[in-house]
């Protein structure tokens, strides 16, 4: 038999509509490396760019992307294959958050992994938070899984402190009544202790993920890597308690590995844990 004669393998299928990051280290750049990683057909729609500037010390330029055009990729990608796990990023501005969770309803998703980015900071306060509001009544209610960091965790809950792993779990749970069957709270290096320690909250049951922490600085595209990969390992059929151990040990490694370079942060490199 000739190469050419074996039968094609079928790829499973990972989606993400998130905000492209022009370093490569947050966004949409970093969900589509993390699927390659992992071993998924990874497809992706744009929601906004967001542009360090290096002349201003590095802060964040945001550009939303038209609803329109959300709306015609997403209908693009839902025709060109049959869909069933995405992932959510940094959504950005109500409108978009209103053209996505329509697109979201049109269609059964076996999981929806929603990374809840909160604040951009290129945008007004005010318009901060009418995003943050409009996240939480249209998008958080059609999420199964849902990622919070430290302060997304606390804003959430509506709890003003989380500095224990206790505090932690009954943040996660007070999240998952908002909707989410699983929730997902990040401790990372802002939770007082040695260790990162991550929590997942299924109905009663609850698992803590600790690893040793990396250093006492955030790495950029942490919590995008981590929600990737958990989407990557559901498209291939994990549940969900195994999607996020793999997923935390497929983000330790990139932190361990992690790219530095003229930009005064670090940067998770997703091929670590292949090398």
């Amino acid at each position: 038999m000739h190469d050419n004669d074996k039968s094609p393998t079928v790829a499973d299928l990972a989606y993400v509509i998130a905000g492209s990051e022009a370093t490569g280290g947050a966004g949409l750049q970093v969900d589509l490396k993390t699927f390659q990683e992992l071993g998924v057909y990874g497809l992706g729609t744009v929601t906004c760019i967001v542009s360090f500037d290096p002349a201003n010390g590095w802060g964040h330029r945001f550009f939303p992307v038209p609803a329109e055009v959300i709306a015609a990729q997403m209908e693009a990608a839902t025709a060109a294959y049959e869909l069933d796990v995405v992932k959510i990023g940094m959504l950005g501005t109500p409108a978009t958050i209103e053209v996505v969770a329509e697109g979201l309803r049109r269609q059964p998703w076996r999981h929806v992994v929603l990374d809840p980015v909160l604040i951009c900071k290129g945008q007004e306060p005010g318009a901060a938070l009418d995003t943050d509001n409009a996240l939480r009544e249209q998008v958080l209610p059609l999420a199964t899984v849902v990622t919070p960091n430290l302060f997304e965790a606390r804003t959430l809950s509506g709890m003003d402190v989380i500095e224990t792993v206790d505090q932690l779990i009954e943040a996660a749970h007070r999240i998952q009544d908002l909707g989410p069957r699983y929730v997902v709270a990040k401790g990372g290096v802002d939770l007082p202790g040695a260790d990162a320690v991550d929590v997942l909250v299924d109905g009663d049951e609850v698992t803590v993920l600790s690893t040793p922490k990396i250093g006492q600085e955030r790495v950029s595209g942490a919590g995008c890597t981590l929600a990737a990969a958990i989407t990557a390992e559901l498209a291939k059929g994990a549940d969900v308690g195994d999607a996020v151990a793999h997923a935390k040990s497929f983000v330790t490694a990139g932190i361990e590995g992690r790219m530095s370079g003229r930009a005064p942060f670090e940067s998770v490199w997703q091929g670590a844990a292949r090398v």
